[in-house]
């Protein structure tokens, strides 16, 4: 990573990997195109030189810089003062406390850590920007690809959710896009081949009698007929482009992957998801991607059946295989987060709230997708980050007043919230002496 103290911020982020060719995910700033390098704001308050470039770096991955600039093959060590610097210009002040506690308990030089804190206090936290104009003819774009008219797969699996299911395939029932085939893997307790007779789409319904997610993917895009596939879930809602948009994306940036973006229902879309950008997350519930990628990188570890996190070990194996993953905020679905069904029939909301409070936290599969490409420290760091602030329910985990109130909780039940990690850390030992359960794609 370009900054140190991105280690404690993004302890399991994907671009803290290197990609199989040895390139970081950071464009070295004399290969950015000037067009772009000039929209980029120089910060020459740095102490070191490296800082400036790995800031202006920064600032372009994040704005949406999708290119073909050289990046960084390794990043040199920065002075304390320049990460405190950069974790003030791009997170909120509590965590750079956090980051300050953290290096005080982990026996870093504490007149050091305390001055460097103390001495950038006056920075301002600027965020993340988009960089202007970068893809202005997206709008005139004439796709190619979407006038060969390629068959499309559509993915979904269900489980107990007809009511839901329902929409989203209306959904599908008015897409500008018609050459697609939808894939439903039915593991519904009350299985109905009927409700699918409403439709006026081309459906392929499975029956699978065990409830198991990952299987009912695999199964799917073994039986895909088209050359794309796109996912898709049973509790999202998604607009008559959905089709084209990510095939137009495939086509204008050239990539692999086709990575749409969520939101809540009620919601607007997130400031920092509402353009283009290399995608720094991979979902399985809005997504369109070739299937030769699969071919590559093999179909989705069953060691995430009935658990969470298998969509972010798909998608670090994309990455480092190096295919280009791109953010496509035009392919957007609202997620209506079913309170039944699905996952929820499982065991748990999301990767750190199982249902049961004296549950394993987070799920076991969180622990064997961290320690797996990230190693136990980065794990431990991403826990300690994660664990406190999951104490309140989901539907609550934006609310930063309770957040606050769940840290401080977390200090008081510590005892219990050890005994929890350590139950799961259990179970992620076991996974990883299993090793993982990939299918390779013929």
């Amino acid at each position: 990573m370009p900054f140190q103290f991105l280690s404690y911020l993004q302890p399991t982020s994907y671009f803290r990997r290197l990609k199989n060719s040895g390139n970081s995910q950071y464009p070295k700033v004399e290969a950015l195109p000037k067009k772009e390098l000039s929209y980029l704001k120089e910060d020459a308050s740095y102490e070191h030189p490296m800082s400036v470039a790995y800031d202006l770096s920064w600032q372009a991955v994040q704005g949406g810089y999708v290119g073909n600039a050289e990046t960084y093959r390794e990043f040199q060590a920065l002075p304390v003062i320049d990460n405190y610097r950069f974790a003030r210009k791009n997170f909120h002040p509590a965590w750079v406390f956090y980051v300050l506690m953290l290096r005080l308990v982990s026996l870093h030089n504490p007149v050091k850590e305390i001055g460097s804190w103390w001495n950038t206090r006056n920075v301002t936290r600027s965020g993340i920007k988009q960089v202007p104009d970068l893809y202005k003819d997206w709008d005139g774009y004439q796709s190619g690809l979407l006038t060969q008219r390629p068959l499309v797969s559509v993915v979904i699996p269900t489980l107990n959710r007809y009511g839901y299911l329902k929409d989203v395939l209306n959904d599908f029932e008015l897409q500008d896009y018609k050459n697609f085939e939808v894939i439903v893997v039915d593991q519904s307790d009350a299985f109905d081949i009927g409700f699918y007779d409403q439709f006026d789409l081309n459906i392929h319904v499975i029956q699978q009698k065990e409830k198991a997610l990952w299987l009912a993917r695999n199964i799917a895009v073994k039986q895909a007929k088209g050359t794309l596939v796109a996912l898709s879930e049973d509790d999202v809602r998604i607009q008559p482009d959905w089709i084209s948009s990510h095939i137009r994306c495939l086509d204008y940036f050239a990539a692999d992957v086709s990575a749409g973006v969520f939101y809540p229902e009620g919601k607007s879309m997130p400031k920092e998801r509402s353009f283009f950008a290399v995608a720094s997350q991979f979902a399985t519930g809005n997504a369109m991607l070739y299937k030769e990628v699969f071919k590559k990188v093999g179909l989705f570890d069953r060691q995430f059946e009935k658990q969470r996190m298998g969509d972010g070990e798909f998608g670090m194996r994309i990455y480092l295989s190096g295919f280009r993953s791109v953010s496509n905020p035009y392919a957007s679905c609202v997620d209506v987060k079913a309170g039944v069904g699905g996952l929820r029939d499982m065991g748990s909301w999301d990767a750190f709230r199982p249902s049961s409070f004296f549950a394993p936290r987070p799920i076991p599969s969180v622990i064997y997708f961290y320690r797996r490409y990230f190693g136990d420290k980065a794990t431990r760091l991403a826990l300690l980050k994660t664990v406190p602030i999951s104490l309140f329910p989901y539907q609550l985990k934006k609310n930063r007043p309770l957040l606050l109130v769940a840290a401080l909780l977390s200090i008081v039940i510590c005892p219990i919230i050890l005994l929890q990690v350590l139950a799961s850390w259990r179970l992620a030992n076991k996974m990883l002496k299993q090793g993982p359960i990939i299918e390779i794609f013929e």
